[in-house]
């Protein structure tokens, strides 16, 4: 499994109530995403960055969302260029559901 971790600025800061409008409306595009098996939405606390944490089952699968026209629709959102970096995810604890969830 890959752990994509996504970043950008805001070019205006948003408040709570923003992001969880603006954020709850792009979620229901993610659930047919090949490949993709969770993503946690992120927020500063002062507002001014944003982005993602993506669970991926492969680097193949991300790369195939982190495209041009993915950087482009977030500076066009929201002002400035993401960043994507990647890490490995050989083990993924989840409590909410009571797994342990090995990629082997």
């Amino acid at each position: 499994m890959i752990t994509a971790l996504v970043q950008f600025n805001l070019s205006t800061p948003l408040t709570g109530n923003e992001v969880e409008e603006d954020f709850a409306n792009l979620a229901p595009r993610l659930r047919e995403v090949p490949g993709l098996i969770r993503k946690y939405f992120l927020v500063s606390e002062d507002g001014r960055m944003a982005g993602g944490v993506y669970l991926w089952e492969s680097k193949a699968a991300a790369e195939r969302l982190y495209t041009d026209d993915f950087k482009k629709s977030i500076i066009e959102r929201y002002g400035s260029e993401p960043s994507v970096t990647y890490f490995e995810s050989p083990v993924v604890v989840d409590n909410l559901v009571g797994e342990i969830i090995k990629d082997w």
